[in-house]
């Protein structure tokens, strides 16, 4: 896979509608800050911003070229770690998550309301986030069936997404795994939903506390999931 892995990123990148957004998806996933990016490209850090931000026109071949081999360097320096994850050959269980990726972006504060959710957590932080996904996830199996080191797989294409995790008690034990799984990932949701009839009283203040500390929005919905994937259709690719 190693030799298809160059390839099949610049491919994404070049064939994106926002291929801007696409870079810093990579750019996240490879768990590298424009500075760091920057320094080995010999650039400033405000090229890549500009580039992230849609403010320079689109790369050229050269320029997404030199991006992908960097940031596999970069990641072979520091030991491969994102490299071997990406190399697993993980089939995933359609019974224990099911990943939805958007053609664009979609803001948090109008996910939550086409959801119907209700923020617990870090609701001002929604203003700010866009996700590019979401990923709906049976809370019990994936706990049980899917290794820690597994759940970079949950985020699909990137991190920039929503969890939504279904059969939820009291909400802790999804929590625990996203703030466990970080540890292996280097990677935090955008969003974690909780499917659940509950209300916002009922849910374990430690879940709430998690992720108030991992500055992750926490939203509560009882909307069925159908009824979520419906109205989500719209933006899928």
């Amino acid at each position: 896979m190693l030799e298809k892995l160059p390839s099949t990123i610049a491919g994404e990148i070049s064939l994106s509608r926002d291929p801007g957004g696409s870079i810093k998806k990579w750019r996240e996933i490879f768990n590298i800050t424009q500075t760091d990016l920057a320094k080995e490209l010999k650039i400033s850090p405000s090229t890549i911003s500009d580039y992230e931000g849609g403010r320079r026109k689109n790369p050229g071949i050269n320029v997404v070229s030199r991006f992908v081999n960097t940031i596999i360097e970069i990641d072979g320096k520091r030991g491969g770690k994102i490299i071997k994850q990406l190399e697993k050959d993980f089939e995933p269980s359609f019974d224990t998550f099911e990943i939805h990726e958007f053609l664009k972006s979609v803001k948090g504060t109008d996910f939550m309301q086409m959801i119907n959710g209700i923020c617990l957590a870090n609701e001002s932080k929604l203003q700010e986030t866009n996700i590019y996904g979401y990923t709906i996830i049976d809370s019990l199996k994936v706990i049980i069936k899917v290794p820690v080191h597994e759940y970079m797989h949950l985020y699909g294409k990137t991190p920039e997404r929503a969890l939504i995790f279904e059969q939820v008690e009291t909400g802790r034990s999804p929590l625990i795994a996203v703030k466990i799984s970080k540890f292996s990932t280097n990677m935090n949701p955008a969003i974690i939903v909780l499917h659940t009839p509950k209300k916002p009283e009922e849910i374990d203040a430690v879940a709430i506390k998690i992720a108030e500390s991992e500055k992750i929005p926490l939203l509560i919905t009882a909307k069925p999931l159908a009824d979520i994937a419906k109205d989500l259709q719209k933006f899928e690719t």
